[in-house]
């Protein structure tokens, strides 16, 4: 069955000037987690902008759900939640507050605007917290505070620019499983970063963007594919398992302690394995490879 896609640019350009920000960008997301990718300045921030009608293209054409941002800029933005990268929270107000205030310009009346903001408040891990003004909180709680005002309208799709920036190991960790478990309430969720690992962590798809051009796109774990790589702990004696595959024609090394071997077929597998016992070798790990989506960004850019 085929799956329309959720947001569809074509030839999506924006330029400033003599700046171009996005060039001919074609690409179709669908529903579910995708991860934008790219570094700073790649042109993340500016689909954004464009994606909530905060500009318009220069050329090409940006639909979500179906619907062109430039002609319904208001419509669209009604089912799109937005979570910003920049600190732009009144720090005079409660959580409770400056979520309420959100719900209320989703359009529920004041009342259960209310409950709504202390529910959502709740669900990001901030219910004890709801009540104090945001200059005190650290910089995990403003981020959660954030993602509580995107979600408290219940949007159709979740623009997160950013989520994990100035967070600790700790903090981005739980920031990641809300945005895991966002995605589990029927919600899409559009995350952009320069943190490949995020995207591998918790994104059902990506989207990687260079200078302004898509560079790749596709299911996650389509890209992160394996190599014709095994890997082989033999503890110290991973020098005598490379020599005997070496005169066996095929290609290993030690790195990191771990014997790294090009493989073609299955049949490379079996002698690696019939090696290590007529070596009598203690094998502690044998495994394919996966490339990281470093890699694959690494590669696509280099084509394009």
């Amino acid at each position: 069955m085929t799956v329309e896609p959720l947001v569809r640019a074509t030839e999506l350009t924006k330029r400033f000037g003599p700046v171009t920000a996005l060039d001919g960008m074609t690409v179709d997301i669908p529903p579910g987690r995708t991860g934008l990718v790219g570094e700073n300045g790649a042109g993340k921030t500016t689909f954004f902008r464009l994606l909530l009608g905060l500009g318009r293209p220069t050329s090409g054409r940006l639909e979500v759900g179906g619907r062109a941002v430039d002609q319904d800029p208001i419509g669209v933005r009604s089912t799109i939640g937005y979570m910003p990268e920049h600190d732009c929270l009144p720090l005079d107000q409660t959580a409770a507050d400056v979520v309420a205030t959100f719900a209320e310009l989703g359009g529920l009346p004041p009342r259960a605007a209310r409950q709504r903001a202390s529910d959502v408040l709740d669900l990001v891990g901030l219910d004890e917290a709801r009540f104090r003004p945001i200059a005190g909180f650290s910089t995990g709680m403003r981020q959660r505070t954030k993602l509580a005002q995107a979600l408290v309208a219940d949007p159709q799709l979740l623009l997160l620019d950013e989520p994990t920036a100035g967070l600790d190991p700790t903090g981005r960790e739980e920031m990641l499983a809300l945005v895991e478990r966002v995605g589990t309430f029927g919600i899409s969720v559009l995350l952009a970063t320069h943190l490949l690992d995020d995207v591998q962590q918790v994104c059902d798809n990506v989207v990687m963007i260079d200078g302004g051009a898509l560079v790749v796109a596709g299911a996650t774990e389509g890209l992160v594919q394996r190599t014709g790589m095994v890997m082989v702990d033999v503890g110290d004696r991973a020098p005598e398992l490379v020599a005997v595959l070496m005169a066996l024609g095929m290609n290993a090394a030690v790195v990191d302690s771990t014997v790294e071997v090009t493989v073609a077929t299955e049949g490379d597998v079996d002698a690696i394995r019939d090696a290590i016992a007529d070596l009598g070798l203690p094998l502690h790990r044998l495994s394919n490879r996966f490339r990281s989506l470093d890699d694959v960004f690494l590669t696509a850019a280099r084509r394009s």
